[in-house]
């Protein structure tokens, strides 16, 4: 077992994990176009039309798993700010940095597509409802972390002052996932819970997980091309960077 965490660890250092992450980005690529090929299939040509919603419903293929994604890639960012403030890691802070645009990007596809869906059912584009709210406040978070790290110059700083602002953001996700439960809302509740079974056919079911597992390996593909990056700029006067090209040739 000790051998299996030595093992791993040394992926904690960038010249270990540049390689690597190399090595894995067409493998998550390929995934997320086979996903998301067969979930946006499944999800606007063969589930069937909801009987209330009519074929505007079919937005919640790319309006869930968005909306998912923003909320989990966050909580990833947490976890790698926790990681890089205890442990000292430089890595921990790379990760967080990569992810933070993808973060940003499926948190704006969340609003915008929420918005589109809220037209037709609630007669407005936005509202200042709980969970619309929560999850503006999240993207803003978003970008306050890119702000911020773009503010600092120095790499190290950078990653120590983002990290506690992606700790104390993080409070957030909560307000976001139980504010239909929390407060009078115009947002319905959850259609998928750990605790009872799904509130929608099984085909919707499989297209919205199918969409959301392409947005998941897209995420982590992104952030490792992202991240690869990032050691790139911030190792370029070592010695391992230096001999790239001597390994590529």
């Amino acid at each position: 077992m000790s051998f299996r965490l030595i093992n791993w660890f040394r992926y904690s250092s960038p010249a270990t994990f540049y390689p690597l992450a190399g090595k894995l980005i067409p493998w998550f690529t390929a995934l997320a176009v086979l996903f998301g090929v067969a979930g946006l299939w499944v999800g606007f040509f063969v589930a069937p039309t909801d009987a209330q919603q009519g074929e505007g419903y079919r937005i919640i293929f790319l309006h869930v798993p968005a909306s998912w994604m923003s909320m989990f890639i966050y909580m990833v960012m947490a976890f790698w700010s926790a990681v890089g403030l205890s442990l000292n890691t430089r890595l921990s802070g790379i990760m967080a940095t990569a992810l933070a645009p993808t973060g940003a990007i499926f948190a704006a596809l969340s609003l915008i597509t929420g918005s589109l869906w809220g037209k037709p059912m609630w007669g407005t584009w936005w509202i200042w409802d709980a969970r619309l709210t929560s999850e503006l406040l999240l993207f803003f978070l978003y970008l306050g972390y890119i702000a911020l790290r773009a503010a600092i110059d120095d790499p190290r700083r950078a990653d120590r002052a983002c990290a506690v602002l992606a700790l104390v953001g993080v409070v957030n996700i909560p307000v976001i996932y139980f504010s239909v439960q929390w407060w009078n809302t115009l947002h319905q509740g959850s259609s998928i819970s750990l605790t009872r079974s799904p509130s929608m056919a099984h085909t919707m079911l499989l297209g919205m997980l199918l969409v959301a597992l392409a947005a998941w390996m897209y995420s982590i593909a992104v952030a490792l091309i992202r991240a690869r990056a990032i050691i790139l700029e911030r190792e370029r006067h070592t010695d391992w960077v230096v001999r790239l090209p001597e390994l590529n040739a």
